[in-house]
């Protein structure tokens, strides 16, 4: 039933912007809304809404860096009816708010934003209570030797969205650790591009990427994680997080 899912993935990113539902989806592919629903989701990892809003916010990202159309424009070409949905949307999915994203890029001097996801806040006038952390080791096999830095992040979700709770940018292959990852489960996201003299403009359709979970994280460094690097295939939901693509997005020095 693979076909079935490559079908549907195929028309969300040629009507990404129409407002396409589970029953549209599942009855172009001819098959069941509640079967087609099982079958995506263990394809893809994600239901279709998911992929679909992913699809919507990587174009959002390509028209923020590529273009000079407003923020309310953007959100309407994606597929938006509202622009303050669109916003929040795009600010939890990446990370930062069109407007800073869209900076990152013009301004050589802005300065790169916090991109790590804020641990659990206190309540107002209450202590922060420290909350138990644990390393997490790995190793990570990369096809090419041509390949920038790898960043390796803890996510909180399948898809690469959102902020990481820990990061760190990591050799194209061999070990890695990240240290004082909060303990609970994650996702561990890891992301390279080639390491080419002119950088991209936006983000980088050869990215090479890996996930590995979910990764339960305790105390001591009892976990361990084996990635290998591989370019995006069309099952794979775009990259989202701009903590993956930082990289690419800023100026190249002159």
């Amino acid at each position: 039933m693979e076909h079935v899912v490559q079908y549907a993935v195929g028309t969300i990113r040629e009507r990404y912007w129409e407002p396409l539902s589970l029953d549209d989806l599942a009855r172009g592919a001819m098959v069941s809304k509640f079967h087609f629903l099982r079958v995506f989701t263990r394809v893809t990892g994600v239901t279709p809404g998911r992929f679909l809003t992913a699809v919507r916010l990587q174009e959002a990202k390509r028209l923020l860096l590529s273009t000079s159309v407003t923020v309310a424009d953007v959100s309407a070409q994606v597929g938006y009816s509202s622009t303050g949905s669109f916003t929040r949307r795009f600010t939890a999915s990446v990370g930062i708010s069109p407007t800073q994203y869209r900076r990152l890029s013009l301004d050589p001097a802005i300065q790169t934003p916090d991109l790590t996801g804020a641990e659990d806040e206190p309540a107002p006038g209450q202590p922060a209570a420290p909350r138990p952390t644990g390393s997490l080791r790995g190793t990570l096999r990369a096809p090419a030797s041509d390949l920038s830095s790898v960043f390796v992040g803890a996510y909180d979700g399948a898809i690469l969205e959102g902020s990481p709770v820990r990061w760190s940018n990591v050799r194209a292959s061999g070990r890695f650790t990240l240290a004082d990852v909060p303990t609970g489960t994650w996702y561990i996201h890891a992301v390279a591009h080639s390491a080419r003299p002119a950088r991209a403009v936006g983000p980088d359709p050869d990215a090479l990427a890996a996930t590995v979970g979910p990764v339960e994280v305790s105390g001591g460094a009892g976990s361990l994680v084996d990635m290998t690097l591989a370019p995006l295939d069309w099952s794979r939901p775009p990259i989202l997080s701009a903590a993956m693509d930082i990289d690419q997005l800023l100026p190249a020095a002159a």
